[in-house]
């Protein structure tokens, strides 16, 4: 039995409106429905049956120009003589044209969007006629957002006016406007103020920061695993700012920072010891303090890519920093502990000892397993007592 043929791939209302839509989602329709280039009328031509097609599959054809009639709203169409030497003239669709933009929003039935991004952006230009180039850059973001983009509109107003304005993000006055609508909408907010200053360099993880706020002070917690050590009697656990951290004067010889809360606090005593929590990249208070270059400094993180990018981190500040329970031998006591590490860093780490460099390169390569990881606080507690190696006081 012959195999069937293929439908003929003539273009159909369907194909012409994802062509349309294609232009609606890259915001090319609002634009052109705003401010006019030149592109309209815009002619989208339409594959239509041959002549010879006509006289093989003429039923299927006819099912298809039957389907342009009548033409869809919004646009006309243009015809095309096919068949007049063969079968006998037949005027087919060969072209849907969009006399304007605003047509071709109407064919895909979007003319209450389109007529409200036309009242957002006057609204936007009202506040800053600067903002426009935003807006036709990005008008189904203005779409989306609706009154919070206006809202947004007037934060980076204000911080265009005031790039350095020496207060808490907290203590913006705006109305409409707090916290946490600025921590939502960071993205938006640092276009538009990219559009209202050009030359500004928006730079930095810290939003507060970049904008000339002054920033939340940055915290370090600390444990005297010697409950003689305190500056206060029985304050063993203590939370300081980053500069009292720096400016302390502190009578101990081992300095122990870990990421994981439950490991800090559930470090044995010893004698002479201090512990530091820290989250993740978070050691920023460790970097100035110049007294721990005299102290003995041990690093416990996840047996991880970025455990050991975060200790190649803390040596650009304190070379002497040694790492603990981060070694093969340790990975490899813990194998029904394996996790997985998503997004592993790639980073050419050239701080670390060669051991270290080793198990990193074994973790790149997945050379036990891909996307390996061990996180610290799965580590078998008798096992941790076991390898550290300062000695420990009885509780």
């Amino acid at each position: 039995m012959a195999a069937k043929s293929a439908a003929p791939a003539w273009t159909s209302p369907v194909d012409v409106r994802a062509a349309s839509l294609r232009a609606w989602t890259s915001g090319e329709l609002l634009r052109e429905a705003t401010m006019p280039s030149g592109l309209y009328p815009r002619r989208r031509p339409l594959k239509h049956p041959t002549a010879t097609q006509l006289r093989t599959d003429y039923a299927q054809a006819a099912g298809w120009a039957a389907d342009w009639h009548p033409a869809p709203r919004g646009c006309s169409l243009e015809y095309v003589t096919v068949g007049a030497n063969t079968i006998g003239a037949n005027a087919l669709p060969s072209a849907a044209v969009f006399a304007t933009a605003a047509d071709e929003v109407a064919f895909l039935g979007l003319g209450r969007d389109h007529a409200r991004f036309v009242e957002l952006i006057r609204r936007v230009a009202a506040l800053d006629a600067r903002l426009n180039g935003w807006a036709l850059r990005r008008p189904l973001a203005l779409l989306k957002h609706g009154e919070d983009a206006l809202t947004a509109a007037r934060v980076a107003i204000w911080l265009a006016a005031n790039p350095a304005p020496g207060i808490y993000l907290r203590q913006l006055s705006l109305p409409g406007v707090h916290t946490k609508f600025v921590e939502t909408h960071r993205r938006l907010i640092d276009e538009m103020v990219g559009e209202l200053e050009p030359g500004r360099l928006l730079t930095g993880k810290n939003y507060a920061r970049r904008h000339g706020f002054l920033p939340a002070p940055e915290r370090v917690r600390l444990r005297f695993l010697d409950a003689s050590q305190p500056p206060v009697p029985g304050m063993t656990d203590l939370e300081v700012t980053a500069a009292a951290f720096a400016s302390l004067s502190v009578d101990v010889d081992r300095i122990i920072t870990t990421e994981n809360l439950v490991n800090f606090l559930a470090l044995p005593p010893a004698p002479r010891t201090l512990a530091v929590f820290g989250g993740g990249y978070g050691f920023e208070g460790l970097r100035e303090v110049a007294w721990l270059r005299g102290k003995e400094v041990l690093y416990w993180g996840d047996i991880d890519t970025h455990g050991f990018h975060i200790l190649d981190q803390l040596r650009s500040h304190h070379p002497h920093v040694r790492s603990i329970l981060m070694d093969e031998q340790t990975l490899l006591a813990h194998r029904d502990f394996w996790g997985r590490e998503d997004s592993p860093t790639h980073a050419v780490l050239t701080r670390l000892t060669p051991a270290e460099a080793a198990v990193y390169a074994d973790l790149q390569a997945g050379t036990h397993r891909p996307l390996l990881r061990l996180e610290q606080e799965l580590l078998r507690w008798d096992y941790v007592l076991a390898r550290l190696s300062w000695p420990l006081h009885k509780r």
